[in-house]
């Protein structure tokens, strides 16, 4: 066995889950073929632990390094800071100067609170939004993280979160006593929105949200939620989590021109180093100030320092319009080849969270057969593509030859119903699943 493989199976027996981020298990992918550790990685080349080279065009560090990885100017300032100390008995003067900026961009904005990341920045925004309003319940459009309250509204129900991107989450160790906390509404439903401001508006501590992922809002639907969250004094918290930064410079909110009460930050803010924000108006965060909020480890220097770097990069480079450049090319290349192939793809996303699906009842076997042949042709390569700045055209046409040949081996392997028989080992895992 190679090194790679070795390590992993000794880590699904040393570490719950096998890996830290479930988006990051090789099963998600293709089990026992795609690489689980990477040795170094710049741009968009990832070299495994085996020595193995690739280009990634699937997640690019589930979407933190929008940049690209180990962006050089991001590395510069970090290792400067660094080389001081990126950890003291005091507080990082960068912190202030990243509060600055970011209630800059958003005008609407006066104050911030920082974390390390996603997951934990809107547990921040809904402890905030509670101790703000003295208000419990949560109504939520979208997927949040793994924390307590955003679990919550799996409680009683079968899966009341399917749709909001990851299926099969079950509220285990999640207290029982917090069933009828949160409630789930999906994007562009305004019937299943209203339904709840109805029922528990006047007891509604916020809405939390995504304000687009794949596709953009109906009319009127975002200043819908604003009017509704406002008359029944819920605070509206955008999630620009996975969207900040990709279709417009400070958050698909900017674009729409729709203000929320706070707005949540992570991934490509620090492109690739821990950091999140919350920011929000002054009103809003009042209930910052009593409620006990606070963590070691957002107080080091690293995080406030790249994502200074990162912004002025994202800035400078109009980083939101080159990834939407390079997105189309993607998306156009799937077109192009699945309707040369006679392949069943559908391509959907925006151009800089870019997917597509095989329309098929093997569509999770052909994807982990997509995935094996572009390992081969070595290639980190899934149904999703977050488009970086790293990512310039001529990989870009290194990827379409690619593409273009595993998509006739499978048109090949459908027309042959030898599917299944061509995989190299199971499919991909699909949603939530324990391993064995």
């Amino acid at each position: 066995m190679k090194k790679g493989k070795t390590l992993y199976a000794h880590a699904r027996m040393r570490i719950p889950g096998g890996t830290q981020l479930l988006s990051k298990r090789p099963e998600m992918f293709a089990p026992e073929q795609w690489p689980a550790y990477f040795e170094r990685a710049r741009g968009c080349e990832t070299w495994d632990i085996d020595g193995k080279h690739y280009y990634d065009m699937s997640i690019s560090g589930i979407g933190a390094c929008l940049l690209g990885f180990n962006d050089p100017d991001v590395t510069r300032a970090v290792c400067e800071r660094v080389k001081k100390g990126s950890m003291c008995s005091l507080n990082p003067p960068e912190e202030v100067e990243l509060a600055d900026r970011l209630c800059k961009i958003h005008p609407w904005a006066e104050q911030a609170r920082f974390a390390r990341c996603g997951g934990e920045a809107m547990a921040v925004a809904v402890r905030i939004a509670r101790a703000t309003t003295d208000r419990s319940l949560v109504a939520i459009g979208g997927y949040h993280g793994w924390h307590d309250w955003y679990l919550a509204a799996n409680l009683g129900e079968s899966d009341a979160l399917r749709g909001h991107l990851l299926p099969g989450l079950q509220p285990l160790g999640v207290p029982g006593e917090l069933r009828h906390t949160t409630f789930p509404f999906h994007f562009n439903h305004r019937d299943e929105f209203q339904a709840i401001i109805d029922r528990h508006g006047a007891r509604l501590a916020a809405v939390v949200m995504e304000p687009c992922r794949g596709r953009h809002p109906d009319p009127g639907f975002l200043e819908f939620v604003r009017g509704q969250t406002a008359k029944c004094g819920a605070l509206l918290v955008f999630d620009e989590i996975t969207i900040g930064w990709r279709l417009c410079f400070g958050g698909a909110h900017l674009k729409f021109g729709v203000t929320p009460d706070m707005a949540v930050f992570a991934k490509a803010l620090g492109n690739g180093h821990p950091m999140s924000a919350v920011i929000g108006t002054a009103k809003a965060m009042a209930g910052a100030q009593g409620s006990f909020i606070s963590s070691t480890y957002w107080t080091e220097s690293v995080g406030p320092v790249a994502a200074l770097a990162t912004l002025d990069k994202m800035q400078k480079t109009n980083v939101s319009g080159y990834i939407e450049k390079i997105g189309k090319l993607i998306q156009q290349i799937w077109k192009d080849q699945a309707r040369r192939c006679n392949l069943p793809v559908v391509v959907d996303g925006y151009p800089c969270l870019a997917h597509f699906k095989f329309d098929h009842p093997q569509h999770n076997e052909m994807r982990t057969l997509f995935t094996q042949g572009m390992l081969e042709r070595g290639f980190l390569a899934g149904c999703g593509f977050y488009t970086t700045l790293a990512h310039t055209e001529p990989v870009v046409a290194l990827y379409e030859n690619a593409v273009a040949e595993v998509f006739a081996d499978i048109s090949l392997a459908l027309s042959q119903n030898k599917v299944r028989e061509k995989l190299k080992g199971p499919p991909a895992h699909t949603g939530f699943q324990r391993l064995i």
